[in-house]
């Protein structure tokens, strides 16, 4: 399986951190994918984690090339310039493998991921021939693993779960999804113009935590005309990516 790599040229918030002392201070970093993590960057943690599983074939990462060759050059098949659209910049490295039946994603920040937790994602979203097949992970996997992070987290039927950074995604179906997912990034802040797309009841039914994971896909389905699916990890390393300083010195303890 092919997969594509985002470490775009996403700007930092004020609570950016250095690159090389984790010092919570404004710099101006190009993104945390270059962000020093002990003796590695960030994306290194990533790109070895994925030439250690032989489900992976080709890698493509997109982000400031200039940056990135010298550091992973010699360990991906493609570098290609990135936007400040992390949507655009999907879409540019998609490129690479529009052929493909499946490509897998991830984004550059998530250090902590394993080969174990990588190949279940995996395997899982292959068993659901879905489209697009997202990761999250349960409040109560989270707590029990690492008591000492703390997640945002929605209340579903089943319970809470987190988001993860890791996608199965059918290149077929790009021109469907890119206008849904530019219009859910802009409006992520706004429940009322969410709410002129997904519905208001689909809204009220998730603010009251009675929103089931079948009835996530099956809007999903509604909407793009693809087949989504939901993968539950179970391991935690597929969300605990990386914000803020108290994340940097979590995710130092445990690489």
């Amino acid at each position: 399986m092919n997969v594509v790599v985002l470490a775009g040229n996403k700007k930092v918030n004020s609570n950016s951190v250095d690159s090389s002392n984790h010092k919570d201070i404004t710099v101006p970093i190009g993104n945390k994918a270059l962000l020093k993590l002990k003796d590695k960057y960030m994306i290194e943690y990533i790109i070895n984690t994925l030439r250690r599983s032989d489900r992976i074939d080709k890698i493509a990462v997109v982000g400031p090339k200039d940056q990135l060759v010298p550091i992973i050059g010699d360990r991906v098949d493609y570098i290609v310039e990135g936007t400040d659209s992390i949507v655009n910049n999907g879409l540019l490295a998609m490129e690479s493998f529009k052929n493909d039946k499946q490509v897998l994603i991830t984004t550059s920040d998530i250090p902590m991921l394993t080969v174990e937790a990588l190949e279940d994602f995996i395997d899982k979203a292959l068993a659901m021939n879905a489209d697009l097949c997202y990761s999250v992970v349960s409040k109560a996997i989270n707590d029990k693993k690492y008591p000492e992070v703390k997640r945002t987290y929605a209340r579903l039927w089943e319970g809470q779960f987190t988001g993860g950074n890791i996608f199965l995604f059918n290149p077929a179906a790009i021109d469907r999804c890119k206008t849904f997912i530019e219009q859910m990034l802009e409006y992520r802040k706004s429940p009322a113009k969410m709410a002129m797309v997904l519905g208001f009841g689909f809204l009220i039914r998730m603010a009251l935590g009675v929103l089931t994971l079948n009835a996530v896909q099956e809007k999903c389905e509604k909407l793009l005309g693809i087949k989504g699916a939901v993968v539950i990890s179970e391991y935690p390393e597929v969300g605990n990516d990386v914000d803020k300083v108290s994340d940097i010195q979590f995710v130092e303890k445990y690489l």
